[in-house]
This record gives C-alpha cells, structure tokens and sequence, in this order.
C-alpha cells in the first residue's frame, strides 16, 4: 500500500504539471507511463463508459454540427468522428469539436453557446453544466476554435464565441488526465464565466464557521449576489451530481440568477468575473448518492433517522442542517469502526479532541461548552449507512439537511474526489493552503483546564503527599493560571471584535439609511456578546482575582501539612473551576455571536444585493476573529 501511494503521490504531481510543447520525447514518455499506472488504479464498476475509454486526453473533429446537446451514445460510439494525432496543432474546425479524458467530455458545438461538459457515469455520458462566455452581455454561438496544446496528456484549445450582437468573446480551456474539472481562463473580450447548471440548492462552503446553503424557493430576488469566497457548489439532480466552480484570485462577487421551474424556483445560473491573471476551474462529482438531502421536521427532534441514503465511498461527510431561525449548522459525521465505537476525524492532522479530553465520551455522547452534553446528531455506521439524530436542545434543525464529502480520510479510495481535492488539484498546495488558512483553522491551547488541575490537586493532598510532590503542585498552579488567562484573553478579543463592529456598523446605517433595518438586525447580533458577558461577570471574576486565588495557594499551602489542608485545597479548586467553567462557556457563546454574524451577514446579501459591500466588510472581520480558537469554543462542535 505504500508502494501504491507514493507512485500516485508521483502521478498526481505529474498531472497537475503543466506540460511544456517542448519537451524531449523521453520525457513525455515518462508522464505517460505514469499516467497509464494512473489509470491501472481506477477502480472497476464506475461505468462502461469510463472501462472503455483509454488513458489519454484526446481532441476529436466530429465531422458534423449537432443542433442540440450530444447524446451519451454520440459520444461513446463517435461515429464519423477524426481522432487528432499528438500534437496536432494547426487543424481547422468546421464542426463540433469534442475533447475527453476519460472522466468528462467537453463539447464545443457549432451551434452552441458555450462549453458543454458532460461527466462519465454508471449510465454513460450525461451533461451537467454549460460554460458560457459573459462581458455584460453572455455569448451566443461559438465562431472559432484553436488548439494551444494537444497531447495524451493535457488539451488546451481557445474558443471564440459571438454574442447576439456579434461581439468576439474568447474562453482559453484546459483539460487533464485523471482530473474531474475543467479549467477556464479568459481572452479577448471575455470578463467571466456563467456555469448553467439548474438546481434548487447552491452551497457555499465555510471552513472556518458554517455553509452558506442557498435555497432558491426561500428568495424573492430574481437575481442576487453571494460572497465571493471562491467557491460555489450546484447540488443537481436529487444527489446524483455537484457542480462545483472555484476561482482565483476573487473578484467580484458571484450572481446567480433564479427562474420559476414547474410551480417552483431553481437557480439557472451562477456568474463569476475572471481576476485580472485569474482562472475558473469548474469540477464535476458525479456519483449516485454523491449529496443527499433530507427534510427534518421539528417534532423529530432527539429521534434516530436511518436514511435512505449510504454512503458511496469513505470520506468525510458533511451535514449542513437548517436551524429554526433559518441559519445553517455544520457538522461533520461520525464514523463507526468495526468495532462499533464513534470516530470523529481531525482537521489538518490536529486531532478534534486537542485540549479538550472532556469532548471524548463512549459511543455517540459528547460535550461541549454552550450545547452540554448532547447525542452526536450525524453518523455513518459501519457500513456506510447515514443516521440523524436531530438535537433536542440548545439548538433546533427544521428544514433540509443536506449532506456532502467535504474532505478524504485514509481509507477514501484514490480515484474518488471531494471538495478539498478539487481545491486542492485546481488551486494548487500553496493558494489553497492560503485560502483555507490551513494555520489559522488550527486550535490553541495553554495551560491546563481547571477542572483537570482539580483533579491533580485534590488527589494530592487527599493523598497528604503534598510535600513529596511540591514540583507537581508548582507546576499545576502554573499550568492553571495560564489555562485561565489565555481563554480570559481570548474572551478580551472577542469582546473588543464586537465593540469595533458596533462602530462599524453605526458608521454604516449613517452612510446607508436605506439599509438600516438590516443593519440593525446584525448589530443586535453583535449586542449579545456584551450580553452574555454581563450575565456572566460574576462568575468569571477578575482575572486578578483568580491571580490572587493561586497567589494565596502558594503562600499558605504549598507547604502545609495542617488536617484540614484538603479542605482549604479543595475551596480554592472549587473557585477556579467556577471561573473555569463561566469562563469555558462565555467564550463557547462568544463564538457562536461571530459564526451568527458571518452568516447573517451573508444571508442578508443574497436578499438583497445592497448589502454586499459591508457584508463582504463583515465576513473579512469575523474570519478574522475566528482564527485560531481555543479548545474550549468547540469550533467543530
């Protein structure tokens, strides 16, 4: 096995390189040898369609011009089809032109109006997504095609498109062995990309606080902007593929356009304008069950929901559940091992249970600060199956749920994707470590929590071995006091966040009259920190006073041997873990005021497009905020 991964960690890095039209006939036999041990990996049964198809990119001229999209049969037989040899790169298209590479077809038709990618499946080729050219006004019918690269390893062609006013639009694409995107960037005349992919839900997801998830019948706008976060999945069908566009570097924000379908809304389209160097790659997940959706009902709160649904392969799911105050909460699932206990899975190799021990409980029970103790509501058995269990308290779920791979495991196989790969192939190590802030999702920790130093303290000196253990006693007091100061530090910062924001936003109902019925609304978000902080003042003290709580400890019973040294001891264990505990719940709820905020301020933009500058203002803050947590908020629940 560890054969097998370092030749496709060499194989990936040989399909993500750029390949140069000058390279030595050795080399490019190299990549190809690679690439055909790269497709010896895929695994059987992803369709008749994918077995048959050999393992290299290949440019067709169809020799005719299709008057609609092709069919699967068209593009398995080929008929009539002219297979370009290597490195053809001066022959002139008259027709349609189609390239593939084993996973996605992409048809330039004649008589079409944009790139048509269409992805292999159980049931063969099957159209997803239509790439259409935009400068104000999108393209309507394709002029032209030249091909920039044509060899078993990468396709590059530029397609010329005129609009209904004979306007030139030009769009560079670009496909690769093995990969399940596209890759657009534009030329002349060309500002972006509008990926036709019909669907009822949109996701935007979050890696620092919850998804943006867009449903089309919950908007009044025909058309609307959403943060331009770069990235943007189209959940089609019911489950059987996502469209998902990622972008770099971000320009403006993404507009997505609704339409009235069959006594019901669906967003026709999503738009996004090229950065100047920028490209669009758009990724196809094509697989049965590969989202899912499932409406919760208020009354099934605390009840176990065996699904019908199973999970097509091993992965990290997640569960984008729709609150009752009509926000979004993300969970990722759980994972039974064979054993029949639980799993949650880590984030960038940081275990979920870093400096916190008290999250891990036996089965599905956990704990966390601002929810308690709770049933952990999403699983996946040990045969894939899917479970929910809608929380009972703290928080309701009412609406859908919707369920996707946000990131691979160990045991994903090699030729499955998820988001995170996408990202990851498209982007490349370095912006997608940027853009995820890989540093900044990681947990802090310091020190030790009260309630484990209560623990060491009490057993001490119920033990009476207090001078035998002098150093451990020390060195507890020291490990305490710095647990309380850094979350009574991180709390400062939260509370400062919020008072700045309030400025902010008071600025901004001043600029924008118009808008301050929303911007209220997100300022009596951002007011519930200090009221969660007023009700809790009491019991966190003053971080001088829990200084003075271990300043005592050392000074009068470090060295004290007297009979009533455990009880003196455990008064003052008592008091740290009072603030402790104050102090491990308000910054759970300071949190939480944040991730509201984010996402209320998304959800208010894709209502109304006014609010998109300061929203986007609000979301760039509260990232900010949200890095680099303690344990103790539970940034993953």
């Amino acid at each position: 096995m560890k054969e097998r991964d370092t030749d496709m960690k060499t194989i990936n890095e040989v399909r993500l390189r750029k390949p140069s039209t000058h390279a030595s006939t050795h080399a490019k036999r190299l990549a190809m040898t690679l690439l055909l041990v790269a497709f010896s990996f895929a695994a059987p049964g992803r369709g008749r369609a994918l077995a048959a198809e050999p393992p290299t990119v290949q440019l067709f001229d169809t020799g005719t011009s299709s008057p609609a999209p092709l069919s699967s049969g068209a593009i398995t037989k080929r008929t009539g089809w002219k297979l370009l040899p290597e490195d053809e790169t001066k022959h002139v298209f008259k027709d349609d032109v189609v390239f593939s590479n084993g996973r996605l077809a992409i048809a330039l038709r004649r008589k079409g109006r944009g790139a048509e990618v269409y992805a292999v499946n159980p049931n063969g080729y099957t159209m997803r997504t239509e790439l259409v050219a935009v400068a104000g006004a999108p393209s309507a019918q394709l002029a032209s095609v030249k091909i920039v690269e044509n060899d078993p390893g990468t396709v590059k062609l530029d397609a010329t498109f005129k609009t209904d006013k004979g306007e030139a639009l030009t769009i560079g694409y670009e496909l690769k062995l093995g990969q399940v995107f596209v890759q657009t960037e534009p030329r002349a005349g060309a500002t972006g990309l509008r990926v036709v992919a019909p669907c009822r839900f949109a996701v935007l997801p979050d890696f620092f606080a919850d998804d943006i998830v867009v449903d089309a019948n919950e908007l009044a706008v025909s058309e609307t902007e959403l943060p331009s976060d770069n990235f943007l999945m189209h959940m089609l069908g019911d489950g059987d593929a996502v469209v998902m566009a990622i972008w770099h570097p971000a320009k403006d924000d993404v507009r997505i356009t609704l339409s009235d379908r069959e006594k019901s809304k669906v967003i026709a389209h999503s738009e996004i304008h090229y950065a100047k160097g920028g490209k669009v790659c758009v990724a196809v997940l094509d697989s049965p069950g590969i989202w899912h959706r499932r409406d919760i009902a208020r009354d099934e709160a605390d009840k176990i929901i065996h699904l019908d649904w199973k999970a097509p392969f091993t992965a990290h799911w997640r569960v984008d559940w729709r609150r009752d105050d009509q926000l979004n909460d993300s969970w990722e699932m759980l994972t039974q091992k064979p054993d029949g206990e639980y799993v949650k899975h880590g984030w960038y190799g940081q275990s979920e249970s870093f400096g916190n021990v008290d999250w891990l409980k036996d089965g599905r029970k956990r704990w966390t600060t601002v929810l308690g103790s709770f049933q952990y509501p999403c699983w996946a058995d040990k045969n894939g199956g899917g479970f929910l269990q809608p929380l009972k308290k703290g928080v309701r779920f009412e609406g859908p749920a919707i369920i996707y791979p946000i990131n691979r495991l160990e045991g994903t196989p090699l030729e499955a994707f998820t988001v995170v790969d996408i990202m990851r192939a498209t982007l490349g190590v370095g912006p997608c470590e940027y853009i995820l802030d890989v540093e900044g999702q990681k947990k802090t920790y310091q020190g030790r929590p009260t309630c484990a130093s209560r623990t060491i303290l009490n057993d001490i000196y119920g033990q009476k071995s207090q001078k035998e253990k002098r150093d451990e006693v020390q060195r507890t007091l020291d490990e305490v006091i710095a647990f309380v100061r850094h979350i009574r530090g991180r709390i400062g910062d939260y509370v400062t966040f919020a008072h700045t924001m309030v400025v902010y936003l008071e600025e901004q109902k001043k600029a924008r009259p118009e808008m301050s019925g929303t911007l209220t609304e997100l300022e009596d978000i951002v007011r519930k920190m200090d009221a969660n902080v007023a009700r809790r003042q009491d019991g966190i003290k003053t971080a001088e006073y829990a200084t003075k709580l271990v300043e005592d400890f050392r000074a009068n019973l470090v060295d004290y041997q007297g009979d009533d040294a455990l009880t003196k001891c455990k008064q003052t264990t008592a008091a740290l873990v009072s603030i402790g505990g104050n102090q491990d719940e308000l910054v759970g709820e300071c949190r939480l005021v944040v991730k509201t905020l984010r996402q209320r301020a998304a959800m208010a933009m894709a209502a109304d497009p006014r609010m998109a500058q300061v929203a986007t203002e609000v979301r760039r803050r509260t990232q900010e905020m949200l890095r680099n947590p303690t344990s103790y908020e539970a940034p993953r629940h």
